[in-house]
């Protein structure tokens, strides 16, 4: 896309174009480059225009209702399919029950072809929310990315926290078995290697929250705010 920096000029966007019919292809093209935009595809088959998206990676793709409305709606799942640009459609009368189709197959904006006049119009329309959608869906996958390390997080708190419990009540019982049976040495051997062990356990929990990206400053600040909890 060319971008001149004079106000009030219009930004040279990279277009695909497609229809069934040829006839009409030939004057959506004519529009296009009347209001300053290049045609880089023009397609009539269902079966290329999913591959010439993904080649071509066009600002806009626009498609217009040739004979058959399916075939337009077919065009427009396998532009939308791509992922690379929006898609505006051009019907030749106000069709309320195609529009509803093309709309859920993710087309943006529709015009007629009495109104190519508001081409451009709809165009800026298209992009500002094209642009809109994936800014609110990146910070959806931000958020929901977010969601995730703070449960997986907290499983690995749950995790460390059963296991350090378990190691300590066994071994605390070892040593208090050892110790009813006068057996000093052992008890206090088993004292040692359990509190060696919670250290271990200790030490590499917070080495995994550390490399997951949680902060010492975190870690001190999620364990004062759960003792003042309980």
């Amino acid at each position: 896309m060319e971008h001149d920096e004079a106000e009030g000029s219009i930004h040279q966007l990279r277009v695909l174009i497609a229809n069934e019919r040829q006839d009409r292809l030939a004057v959506l093209a004519d529009v296009i480059e009347g209001i300053g935009h290049e045609v880089v595809a023009r397609e009539t088959h269902v079966a290329k225009v999913g591959p010439a998206t993904a080649r071509v990676r066009p600002d806009v793709a626009i498609v217009g209702l040739g004979i058959s409305a399916e075939h337009a709606l077919d065009m427009i799942s396998k532009i939308v399919r791509e992922a690379f640009c929006p898609v505006i459609a051009i019907t030749h009368t106000h069709d309320p029950a195609w529009v509803s189709a093309a709309a859920e197959r993710g087309v943006y904006a529709y015009i007629t072809d009495e109104h190519t006049d508001e081409l451009q119009s709809a165009i800026d329309v298209t992009l500002r929310r094209f642009a809109e959608y994936h800014d609110l869906h990146g910070a959806f996958e931000t958020r929901y990315a977010e969601a995730e390390r703070a449960l997986e997080y907290s499983r690995r708190r749950q995790r460390d926290a059963l296991e350090l419990h378990d190691g300590v009540v066994q071994g605390l019982a070892v040593a208090h078995l050892a110790l009813q049976l006068d057996h000093a040495d052992d008890s206090r051997a088993e004292l040692e290697k359990t509190l060696a062990q919670a250290k271990a356990i200790v030490a590499r929990a917070v080495d995994e929250l550390k490399a997951n990206g949680i902060s010492q400053d975190q870690l001190l600040s999620d364990t004062t705010g759960r003792g003042r909890d309980d």
